[in-house]
C-alpha cells in the first residue's frame, strides 16, 4: 500500500450524523485505486517551440541536443516520394511551397540538390574547356572550378538564407523559420541541373538563353514563396527585400554563366593560367 494511493469511501447514515460513523463495518468501508498519479505529465508546461529550428515535431526535437547526431538526423527524416513531390512543385510552382512543406521542412533535398549542381557544373565546365582547347597536346583539369562551385552554391544555398532569416526576424516577421528558408533556396537550385547539362555548347547566345530560363523559373519560385514571409514587414521594407532577393539571384545566374559555362569563360585554366602568371612575374621584375 505504500506504493499505491487509495481513496476511502465512507457511508454516512441517512440522518447525516457525521459524528456516528462506524468504520469498523467492512461493508461500509470501501477502497478504490487512486487516479491521482495516472497522468503525472499532464500538468507539465509544454516546451517552447518558437526557436529558429522549430517544426511540427518540436516537442520531440526539444529532447535532442545540438551536439548529437539525432538532432541533425531529424532534418533528413523524409522519404523519397516526398522529396520527389517537392521537386515537382519547385519546377512547376503551381501552389505555395510552404503549404507543401506542411510544417516539416527538410535538408535532405537541399543538400543533395546543391551537391548535384556542383558536380554537374564541374563536369560540364571541364567538358566545355576540353572542347575549347581541343587540338592541344595536353589538357589539364582545373579543380579550382570544383572548389569555386562549392563556395558559390553552398554559400548561396545555406549562408544567404541565414542572413535573410535574420533580417526578417529583425523587422518583426515572427513566423519565419530558418529551415523553411533553407528549403526554399535549396529546392530553387533544382532548375540549374538541367540548365547545366545543356549549357556547355559553343554557342554563347544559346547558353545565355538557357541561363535566363533557369533564372526566370527559380526566381519566380523564390519570390512567390518568400512574399508571404516578407510581407509581414512594412511595405517599403518588403519591396526592398524582394528587390535584393531578385538581384542576388541574378548575380548567381550571371556567375554560373560566366565562370562555368565556358567558351568565353573569364576563368583562366590550364596552360593559360601559367602563361598569365609568367607575364605577371615578368612585369613585376621590370618595375
Amino acid at each position: 500500500m505504500a506504493n499505491r494511493g487509495y481513496d476511502v469511501v465512507v457511508d454516512v447514515d441517512a440522518e447525516g450524523d457525521l459524528g456516528h460513523t462506524d468504520l469498523a463495518q467492512d461493508d461500509e468501508l470501501e477502497f478504490h485505486s487512486s487516479t491521482f498519479d495516472d497522468n503525472p505529465r499532464a500538468s507539465k508546461i509544454p516546451p517552447d517551440t518558437s526557436g529558429p529550428f522549430s517544426t511540427s515535431n518540436s516537442a520531440i526535437a526539444s529532447k535532442r541536443y545540438l551536439w548529437t547526431l539525432s538532432f541533425y538526423a531529424q532534418f533528413f527524416d523524409v522519404d523519397t516520394s516526398e522529396v520527389l513531390r517537392r521537386c515537382r512543385v519547385a519546377i512547376y510552382p503551381r501552389s505555395n511551397f510552404l503549404d507543401i512543406l506542411d510544417g516539416n521542412p527538410d535538408l535532405y533535398g537541399p543538400f543533395w540538390i546543391a551537391t548535384t549542381v556542383i558536380f554537374i557544373l564541374f563536369i560540364t565546365a571541364t567538358a566545355s574547356q576540353y572542347l575549347a582547347q581541343r587540338g592541344e597536346e595536353h589538357f589539364a583539369y582545373d579543380f579550382t572550378l570544383l572548389s569555386g562551385a562549392c563556395g558559390l552554391i553552398y554559400g548561396y544555398t545555406f549562408v544567404l538564407p541565414v542572413g535573410l532569416w535574420g533580417i526578417l526576424r529583425w523587422f518583426g516577421s515572427e513566423g519565419t523559420n530558418i529551415l523553411e528558408c533553407w528549403a526554399l533556396y535549396g529546392y530553387a537550385n533544382l532548375i540549374w541541373i538541367p540548365v547545366a547539362l545543356i549549357s556547355w555548347s559553343p554557342i554563347s547566345i544559346l547558353n545565355w538563353v538557357f541561363v535566363a530560363v533557369g533564372f526566370a523559373v527559380s526566381v519566380l519560385f523564390l519570390v512567390r514563396n518568400l512574399y508571404p514571409l516578407v510581407s509581414a514587414t512594412d511595405a517599403k521594407t518588403s519591396r526592398v527585400l524582394l528587390i535584393v532577393v531578385v538581384a542576388l539571384h541574378a548575380g548567381l545566374a550571371i556567375a554560373i554563366k560566366e565562370f562555368f559555362f565556358a567558351h568565353g569563360s573569364h576563368v583562366p585554366t590550364g596552360s593559360k593560367a601559367g602563361e598569365n602568371a609568367d607575364k605577371t612575374i615578368e612585369a613585376l621584375l621590370r618595375i
